[in-house]
């Protein structure tokens, strides 16, 4: 891809208000923001170096958001066993979603703060530190109320890491990477996939504790790759070095932009749909383990099933590409909301063990590419210079999502039982239609 800056001859005749030479200005700062650095790009070629840099920001990326699939993943499994350990039932050990989700809330709220004060690079580094402890911790076997309350440290830590890989991608393509964006969010997929063979081992182990010692060197990795590629430098920087031009408009004060994004409903909508989004695919992969031992008498292996539903997440956000781009990525989120629900009550209606697994991996299947298409879809409509802010804003709150809505399955299966798992899903894909339709299509809509 070949980047470039402008630059604009200035006349050495004084102009005076009102004339031609100055609405033209006007309209040249206007339209300026609308345009991402992304779209600058034309004349200033990338470098062998540059494309060097590039590809290990982005694997930096892919590994950052591993992490926080990992750790989506890593829970489902586990949760009987925590049960067991600790002597707790559906509500007590559904707390844990809580405590993340203060975190993450927390993360969400300050993300645009701290990355502006502290610069991108030295925050995702330090997210890193902080779960690392949080594992550390978890690791030593703990007493409950300390288990869950270093769950804060992971939420907001996960969130960081989480939302800052997705604005970052978001500022520097302008909305026009859905390939990358599939293989960003494939990448969590792979993580939450991946997790659960692990857990499931670790699960029933004696010192299933351990199994964050695992969690710790994924994060050492990640750690030095981030060290590495953005090497604590803002996101501006970061781009830069790539080719990526500086935007064109002038440097605006912090509140000024926290306000002008918290003014856009459009945020506030994709934001909601990424809370209902993510918290449904978490809830599944955190309660189908135990809606399969209890309702359909699976036994030890059942941890694999979690696996299914982030393996079909993983697969479909790369393999349904083409066809997202086929029948255009606004109306095929539609289709794949419907798919889901007809997965969905396969689950709830059929009493197979193996119709069960095949559906649930197609409901990841189908849920997949949900994400990427929302993600670049923002960074398609926001105005240029609050696509970081916003696309942060927006993925901040999948984390918050993925801690209320499995605490409320847990809350709901302590009453009426973990058969309340499926309506639950099949309501959330339903309220995800209505706030899709919602969405402004264009960036047009949303400059009015």
């Amino acid at each position: 891809m070949d980047y470039s800056t402008t630059t604009t001859a200035t006349s050495s005749v004084e102009k005076l208000p009102g004339t031609p030479a100055d609405l033209e200005e006007g309209k040249s700062k206007e339209a300026s923001a609308s345009v991402s650095p992304a779209d600058l790009a034309g004349q200033l070629e990338q470098t062998p170096t540059m494309r060097r840099k590039a590809r290990l920001q982005f694997a930096t990326l892919c590994c950052s958001i591993f992490v926080a699939g990992w750790n989506d993943g890593t829970l489902g499994p586990m949760l009987p066993r925590l049960q067991e350990v600790y002597n707790v039932g559906y509500t007590t050990v559904s707390f844990l979603f809580i405590i993340s989700c203060v975190g993450a809330i927390s993360g969400s709220c300050i993300y645009l703060y701290v990355t502006e004060r502290f610069r991108y690079g030295v925050v995702v580094v330090n997210a890193s530190f902080v779960m690392m402890i949080a594992y550390s911790i978890e690791a030593a076997l703990v007493p409950f109320p300390v288990y869950i309350a270093v769950y804060f440290l992971i939420g907001l830590g996960s969130s960081f890491l989480n939302a800052g890989s997705s604005a970052f991608l978001a500022n520097v393509s302008g909305g026009k990477a859905s390939t990358r964006f599939g293989m960003l969010h494939g990448a969590y997929g792979l993580g939450a996939m991946a997790s659960p063979l692990v857990s499931t081992q670790f699960a029933s182990a004696t010192h299933w504790s351990y199994v964050y010692l695992i969690h710790i060197g994924i994060l050492v990795v990640t750690a030095t790759m981030q060290i590495l590629a953005f090497r604590g430098q803002s996101q501006e920087d970061c781009a830069r070095d790539v080719g990526v031009p500086p935007s064109a408009l002038e440097p605006e004060p912090l509140v000024n932009r926290y306000k002008r994004v918290f003014k856009l409903p459009a945020v506030h909508l994709m934001a909601l749909f990424t809370f209902v989004y993510v918290g449904t695919e978490v809830s599944i992969g955190s309660w189908i383990v135990t809606y399969v031992i209890k309702l359909r008498n699976g036994g030890p292996s059942s941890g694999y099933m979690s696996s299914g539903l982030f393996g079909g997440l993983m697969v479909g956000r790369l393999a349904l590409l083409p066809f997202s781009k086929l029948v255009g990525e606004r109306r095929v989120i539609f289709v794949y909301i419907l798919a889901v629900i007809g997965c969905e009550l396969v689950v709830w209606l059929v009493p197979s063990i193996i119709a069960d697994g095949i559906a649930v991996a197609f409901v990841g299947f189908f849920l997949g590419p949900l994400m990427p298409i929302l993600t670049n879809h923002a960074g398609r409509i926001l105005p240029a210079d609050l696509i970081s802010g916003g696309v942060g804003w927006i993925s901040c709150w999948g984390a918050a999502g993925a801690a209320v809505f499995p605490f409320i399955t847990g809350a709901l299966a302590s009453k009426v039982g973990i058969e309340a798992l499926n309506p639950m899903v099949v309501a959330s894909m339903g309220v995800l239609f209505v706030i899709w339709a919602c969405v402004p299509r264009s960036r047009k809509q949303i400059e009015g």
